[in-house]
This record gives structure tokens, C-alpha cells and sequence, in this order.
């Protein structure tokens, strides 16, 4: 791959796969988990792409980086997952510029999340930037956009009631429960995986539903404890997965197998149950929905649980907007003025270069204090700058312009692109 891009704005992409074009299936193919992304970034580098990062969550898989082109980006993702590239070109959008900007801006905020104001992914950005840096391939452009979109995502949770109410998937997997199992309080539940995800369902489990039958399984056995010992749960080691799975009424599969762990064969003899998958990749095997005695949701049918909150945060959309637009805005002028800046210091530095010049000439034959004559040349260099400088702030429409020939004038070799 020749990579000949610049730090430029046109030269910023943004290619991925969301819950808008694929299923949850075809997302888990994409999925890119911790080694994955760390050998991602180990081969960007290899081909010059060292100012980037990848954001993959469950209804997302994105890559967010400089490059020559958006099939740059498109050919690292398909090369550290498990899908096809053909199939991932015709399945992926990709946006660039100030396009690809709103859109990270746009996720961040939750305005394009599948359950609209999810506000669990700005943690998700903010984790996998910080990832990123600490591989060095995080630049100071890609830095100060994240830490933007971060500030942005705190005014709008704090501002608007585009968060407001509790609309999750864990929310949402309560809300099935109650339609699926009216009796749900009497019923004995399996939740295998105490992640993230699965806690915060079991929470909600407890805290709306006032369940207390639960069995934990999780493949750490002291997570499950201490999770259990907290909430006074109770758990089972992983080996007891199959027994304790076809003992229970509901089984919650909240677990991060790169593939399903819960078979048909399973439950061929097992009583009835609902089983609720919230993995992505999915880990309940799909022959287990052809079981006639089996009921099995994935997150896809749980994301179209509707919520009244839903319909109150729709009306908070044009405030959101509103702070994206202001802070975009604010962000395009940093970057803009830090382009200029680089000039301006080259136009510094060539006037210094002609002062040292000049006052080199004048030390033989002056009656002058060479001393003197370099502090107000000095300040004559650094008084030029700032008219400059500031007539390029206050022009804003024709900053380009004025910068253009400024570098032409002072042949400072600075590149414009």
C-alpha cells in the first residue's frame, strides 16, 4: 500500500458496519476484540497509518484514521476480521472530512446509537482512543477531536433530556421479560457471563423486577462470587453450565466466546425456556431457536423493544445538534488556526534569520549597541507576527488566502494543501 496522505482534514475517514445495514450475525464477523485491534494497529504502522482507531461495540464495528483513501482503512479492518472483504466493501459506508467528523460527534452523543441517547458509548470512544495512544497511534488531531466529542457528549447528557430514562439493552431485556414471563419473580434464571452487560442486566433484573432466583456462571469463578456475594445471588462453576442451563425457566447468555457456547444439543430433553442472547458474535447457537420448547431473543429483537422515553428524547434531538454544531464549529477553528500557525512560526524564523543577518553586518564600523539593535528588531519581528496572526483571526473567511501569500512571499517552505 503507498500511503502518501497529508494531515488534512480530506484526508480524515471514517469506514464501518452498523445496526442500520447488518444484522447482528454479520456485525460479529467484524467484531474486533483486544487482539485484534492490537494487531491492527501493529500493521497500520507498517504501512504509514499511524493516526488512527477503532471503535467496536455491539451494533458497530468502525475505523477512524488519516489515510490516502477510505479503502485503506476498509483493507485493515477485513484483514484482521473474520468477514469477507468483498462482503465488507459492499456492506460498509464511509464518510470523510468534516462528514466524518460530525459522524463521530453524532455517535458519541448517542444520536446515532440504535437505542437513540445510549450514553454507554462514550465510554466505548473513550476506551478504545485511549487504546490507541498507548500504541502510539493516536495523533494530536484524532487527541483533540475525541476529547471534544467527550465534552460535548457530558453538556448534552447534562443540558438535554436526550438521556434521560432508562433505555439499554439491559433495560430492554427487563422489558421482554415482563411481556415473555409475567411470573418472572418465581422463576429460576441462569445468567452465564458477569460482564459489563450481563451486571448491568441482572441489576435491572433485581432492581425493577425484584427477581432473587438467580444462578451466575461465569468462566472466572471469583467473578461470579463476588458478584453473587454482593447481591445475594447465588453461582455455579462453568463445568456446571449444561445441568444448570436445563434446570432453569430463563437463560440469559451475556458471555464474549468468539463462538456460540450454547448448543441445541443442550436442551433436547430440557424443559421449556426463554433464552435471551445479548453476545456479539452471538453465543447461543441458531438451532437452538428451531427447538419447539426453546424461545430464543437476540439483541437485534431486543433493540425493538419501544420505550415511552424514547418518543420524550426524539424532542430533545434539535438541542443536541445545536451544542454539536457550536463545538464543531469551535473544533474546526482550532484546527484551522493550528495550520496557520505553522506558517506564521516559518515566517518568524525567516525574519529572525534576516535580523541575524543584518545585524551581523552592522558590528563592524556601528556606533551602535549591537545589544540594542537586537532587542528592537526582536520586537519589531514579534509585533509583524502579531498583526498577522491577528488578521488571519479576525478574516476568517479569507485566512486561507491571506496565509497562502504569506507563505509565498516569505518562501518559508511550508506546503499548503
Amino acid at each position: 500500500m503507498q500511503v502518501s496522505h497529508s494531515k488534512e482534514i480530506a484526508n480524515f475517514h471514517i469506514v464501518g458496519i452498523n445496526y442500520k445495514k447488518t444484522d447482528a450475525a454479520i456485525r460479529g464477523l467484524y467484531a474486533i476484540n483486544p487482539a485484534q485491534y492490537q494487531q491492527l494497529l501493529e500493521h497500520a504502522r507498517t504501512v504509514q497509518l499511524d493516526d488512527l482507531f477503532v471503535l467496536s461495540t455491539c451494533n458497530r464495528t468502525e475505523l477512524y484514521g488519516f489515510a490516502d483513501s477510505p479503502q485503506d482503512l476498509l483493507d485493515l479492518l477485513s484483514r484482521e476480521t473474520h468477514g469477507d472483504r468483498a462482503q465488507l466493501g459492499e456492506l460498509a459506508y464511509s464518510k470523510s472530512g468534516e462528514e466524518a467528523i460530525r459522524h463521530l460527534y453524532q455517535v458519541g452523543t448517542g444520536l446515532d446509537s440504535q437505542i437513540l441517547g445510549d450514553y454507554e458509548i462514550i465510554g466505548q470512544i473513550r476506551n478504545a482512543a485511549k487504546f490507541a495512544k498507548a500504541q502510539q497511534c493516536l495523533g494530536s488531531f484524532l487527541e483533540r477531536l475525541v476529547n471534544s466529542v467527550l465534552q460535548v457528549s457530558k453538556l448534552i447528557k447534562t443540558e438535554t433530556g436526550l438521556s434521560k430514562g432508562t433505555v439499554s439493552v439491559a433495560f430492554a431485556t427487563v422489558r421482554m421479560l415482563e411481556r415473555h414471563c409475567p411470573d418472572i419473580r418465581h422463576k429460576k434464571i441462569v445468567l452465564l457471563g458477569v460482564g459489563k452487560i450481563g451486571r448491568n442486566t441482572c441489576k435491572n433484573m433485581i432492581e425493577y423486577l425484584g427477581v432473587k432466583e438467580v444462578t451466575l456462571i461465569n468462566r472466572t469463578l471469583q467473578v461470579a462470587a463476588d458478584f453473587a456475594g454482593q447481591h445475594g445471588l447465588r453461582y455455579a462453576p462453568y463445568e456446571n453450565m449444561v445441568s444448570e442451563m436445563q434446570a432453569a425457566d430463563v437463560v440469559l447468555v451475556a458471555s464474549n466466546a468468539p463462538e456460540p457456547t450454547v448448543l441445541a444439543s443442550h436442551f433436547h430433553q430440557s424443559s421449556p425456556k426463554l433464552i435471551i442472547d445479548l453476545s456479539i458474535p452471538f453465543n447461543v447457537e441458531s438451532a437452538v431457536g428451531d427447538l419447539e420448547h426453546v424461545t430464543l431473543v437476540n439483541v437485534d429483537e431486543l433493540s425493538k423493544v419501544q420505550d415511552e422515553t424514547l418518543q420524550n428524547r426524539l424532542g430533545e434531538v434539535p438541542k443536541a445538534l445545536a451544542i454539536i454544531d457550536e463545538h464543531m464549529a469551535e473544533f474546526l477553528y482550532w484546527y484551522k488556526m493550528r495550520k496557520h500557525a505553522v506558517v506564521l512560526k516559518a515566517v518568524k524564523d525567516k525574519l529572525q534569520e534576516i535580523h541575524t543577518r543584518e545585524i551581523q553586518q552592522q558590528k563592524n564600523g556601528s556606533g551602535y549597541k549591537v545589544e540594542d539593535m537586537e532587542e528592537v528588531s526582536s520586537r519589531i519581528i514579534q509585533k509583524m507576527i502579531n498583526l498577522m496572526a491577528g488578521k488571519v483571526r479576525k478574516e476568517t473567511d479569507k485566512s486561507d488566502l491571506y496565509i497562502a501569500m504569506i507563505n509565498d512571499i516569505f518562501e518559508t517552505g511550508v506546503k499548503q494543501d
